[in-house]
């Protein structure tokens, strides 16, 4: 058979061909060739090139119009451009295609359906010569066509990509970006439709999208066809799973989350008038994962496979932006389409900017969904009910709406935030804030009802996952940092952290890992529930707390289930981030009353007088009344060590106040399955009690490493409730008696040849304890992030002008 002049399949273009054919396709076509003998599944297809474009405009003498409306247009006249817009359009679709171009792209329609059926349905997308190029992304600049049916369709399809090379964001995007209107064509990409309309399907990154950390792969799903997520119509489900880790072997999801996933788009029943349709997902649907396990661990697979096959053929490290769909029919996993990503890969990580807001205690908080970035910004929120309200919009508001479509790109681009009702952290909103360098909250559910009045609002995606509209002015500071050419100290600096969320963007400041995990962060924030509430509800008289119980763990075989793999999830993001660094985990160290706090607490707590010195740390992990709860602590340790290969987690003791409890506590860790020595296991005594001082001789031989906690250390040394505000004049870290403890406890550690370490408040305030710690040789520091910076910066004048070594 002749060779087709505008017509090239997958298996006759590569990479090289993105002039020809267009970035999605180039990229089709490379992945069909090369990784689909891999068993990389690839829906074969064919792509109309970009030389059909031109001739298209050739043959009809299109261009003289298209210079007369293109010149003399301000693209940021909404007005000017929709007019402008629809006028080309409709002379590009109304344009009659080369009779040679026509002909071709119904052979090759014959010829796929030879491969496949004759009612075959086909997925039509544009793939722009000038997209997926590392500075712009050209995200759903043009128009994609789905269960498309015979060959009039087919037609009319390809008639109405090409004229989507004129959108109003696609001219307004080229104009921002310095695109030529005239040299940049529009390739069309054909492919067999997968029937994830009966399935699931999503977008995945081999990046974390909003920090630009690279060493995980991050996949969304949903239920139907995949445009419900890449427009942001719902909140997908996400997954997380660490790559390094993957490429040894070990095969886990180390964090999730449940999108509600509210509607599907599924294949309409009458493709005359509409080829799909949303339908509402059935609640036992929304209520589960849309992937079991092992399909999630095989995308992760494919993309870090995809991800390695482009970084090897560029000769540097390529984060990809991938789209799969799962086939209802066969139950296999596809890829539709591969690009480079092109945002969080391109962030300089030399420049750090912090943001820290001071939230006053009665503030209200408007709405809160998923965070987008981790910026903070203000302004008068502007709620945007359609597409032809837009032109409303001021420069410096916060957009509200309920998604967003490329059509509102030119206001998006003057908001100084943007707001949804729907939408996960893939959805449309969400690529273009990060492209525009603004924070976005999508997903919020009831954004434009709360914000409806338009009131002035704070925008924060600086704490954590969960973003929060905070109302009114609320201060905040952004702190910019050099990091690039910082020499390290001399002694090492490592992090608190308690927050997983944060732990991506902090594994990006300077450190040697993770001085000081707090486990009780996780377990009040993402657990919220008391551990032998959950294992054993039935003993709690309050039948209020038992519904939330149960509603907390309504989708796991039992409480114990759910706080294990919680806490796990928690553990496991602070230790990838970090990888291979060491991450110092120390075990639950609530009080009983602040365990009495949790949900169901109060049933299994007893009442104390001076809690401060009471039933915690080590004394609660050898008692038989917590020893239930405490197995579930050795579980979760156990999977992110064993199952999730993060052999870099190290287990911290706190509150060790003998040294027979020192050696019941071990035997106890040994017991649950956490043996010391075992798998390169290390153990750390929190060494925060005079005891431990003054006996570090008979406690060295159970441990491995000492963490000096000076907050408690101090409290014990000079007999003062550090909560106490009646006496918080007498509490100072630094007075001699608690320096003359430290120097005691350093000396002892470094004559048992343990590790040191400080992890409490005391170098995090106070530089001149940083420098006396320095000075007695301590291993590390252990610091709060807000305080690194200037620590090693102190440090590194410090040992210049000492010579200290």
């Amino acid at each position: 058979m002749a060779q087709m002049q505008y017509i090239r399949f997958f298996n006759e273009i590569g990479i090289e061909d993105i002039p020809l054919v267009g970035g999605k396709n180039a990229s089709l076509g490379e992945m069909y060739q090369a990784l689909t003998p891999q068993g990389i599944l690839v829906p074969n297809g064919f792509a109309i090139t970009a030389e059909a474009y031109f001739a298209l405009i050739k043959e009809n003498q299109l261009e003289d119009d298209l210079h007369r409306i293109l010149d003399p247009l301000d693209a940021d006249d909404v007005t000017a451009l929709a007019a402008s817009g629809n006028e080309i359009r409709h002379l590009i679709f109304n344009a009659r295609l080369p009779d040679k171009l026509e002909a071709e792209i119904i052979q090759a329609y014959q010829q796929l359906t030879e491969q496949f059926d004759s009612d075959i349905s086909l997925a039509i997308r544009s793939s722009a010569t000038a997209e997926d190029l590392p500075t712009a992304s050209f995200a759903g600049q043009q128009d994609t066509y789905l269960n498309v049916q015979g060959e009039s369709a087919l037609i009319n399809a390809c008639k109405r990509c090409f004229a989507s090379l004129f959108t109003d964001r696609a001219i307004h995007y080229r104009f921002d970006n310095g695109f030529d209107h005239f040299s940049v064509g529009l390739s069309i990409g054909v492919q067999k439709m997968v029937r994830s309309d009966l399935a699931c399907s999503g977008v995945m990154f081999s990046i974390d999208t909003e920090s630009g950390f690279k060493d995980a792969a991050f996949i969304t799903g949903a239920y139907g066809l995949g445009e419900n997520v890449v427009q942001g119509a719902v909140e997908p489900d996400e997954f997380y799973i660490h790559k390094p880790t993957f490429k040894q072997g070990f095969r886990a999801i180390f964090k999730k989350h449940l999108g509600n996933k509210k509607i599907k788009m599924v294949y309409s029943k009458d493709t005359t008038k509409n080829p799909v349709v949303n339908i509402a997902t059935a609640p036992a649907e929304q209520q589960q994962f849309c992937l079991a396990e092992h399909e999630v661990l095989q995308l992760a697979d494919y993309a870090i496979r995809i991800e390695d096959y482009y970084s090897d053929k560029a000769g540097k490290p390529k984060p990809m932006d991938m789209e799969w769909a799962k086939d209802g029919i066969d139950g296999k996993l596809y890829i539709v389409q591969a690009r480079p990503e092109t945002v969080a890969s391109q962030q300089s990580h030399n420049l750090l900017h912090s943001y820290q807001i001071d939230v006053p205690k009665q503030t209200e908080v408007l709405t809160t969904g998923r965070s987008v970035g981790q910026k903070i910004a203000q302004g008068q929120a502007h709620v945007i009910a359609s597409a032809n309200n837009i032109h409303d919009f001021k420069a410096g508001e916060v957009l509200v709406s309920d998604i967003t479509t490329p059509d509102w790109e030119p206001i998006m681009k003057i908001a100084s935030a943007i707001i949804t009702n729907r939408g996960g952290r893939t959805c449309h909103a969400a690529i273009i804030a990060r492209e525009l360098g603004i924070p976005a909250i999508v997903g919020c559910g009831n954004a434009t009802e709360t914000l409806h009045n338009n009131p002035f609002v704070t925008v924060s995606c600086a704490e954590g996952e969960t973003g929060k509209v905070y109302s009114g002015k609320i201060p905040y500071q952004v702190t910019q940092t050099d990091l690039s050419n910082l020499p390290e100290t001399k002694t090492q600096l490592m992090l608190n952290i308690a927050n997983p969320d944060l732990a991506f963007q902090t594994s990006f400041l300077p450190n040697q890992g993770v001085g000081l995990a707090r486990m009780e962060f996780i377990i009040n924030n993402f657990i919220k529930a008391h551990p032998m509430a959950l294992l054993k509800p039935y003993q709690i008289d309050d039948n209020e707390i038992r519904a939330q119980i149960e509603q907390l763990t309504e989708r796991y075989a039992n409480g114990g289930d759910f706080f294990v793999e919680r806490l796990a999830s928690g553990i496991a993001t602070l230790c990838a981030a970090f990888y291979p660094k060491p991450v110092v985990i120390r075990l639950s160290d609530f009080k009983s009353n602040e365990y009495a706090s949790l949900l169901g607490g109060q049933f299994f707590e007893p009442k104390e007088e001076n809690p401060m010195i009471g039933f915690r740390g080590a004394s609660r992990y050898i008692s038989k009344q917590f020893a239930e709860a405490f197995e579930l602590e050795c579980k979760a340790i156990r999977q992110v060590r064993e199952q999730m290969g993060f052999s870099n987690l190290v287990i911290m003791i706190p509150f060790v106040r003998r040294v027979e409890e020192a050696k019941q506590v071990i035997s106890t860790l040994a017991q649950n399955g956490l043996r010391r020595g075992e798998n390169g296991l290390k153990i750390y005594m929190m060494c925060e009690i005079p005891n431990n001082v003054l006996l570090i001789d008979e406690f060295a031989p159970y441990f491995d490493g000492i963490s000096i906690g000076t907050n408690d250390l101090t409290q014990l040394v000079l007999g003062v409730d550090r909560d106490s505000e009646l006496v918080a004049e007498n509490y100072d870290e630094r007075n001699n008696g608690v320096k003359k403890m430290l120097q005691w406890a350093i000396e002892g550690a470094k004559r048992n040849n343990l590790h040191t370490s400080v992890c409490g408040q005391a170098p995090s305030d106070y530089p001149e304890m940083a420098k006396f710690l320095v000075n007695l040789g301590v291993d590390s520091l252990s610091l709060n992030p807000d305080s690194i910076l200037t620590t090693q910066q102190m440090l590194l004048e410090f040992e210049k002008m000492t010579g200290h070594d």
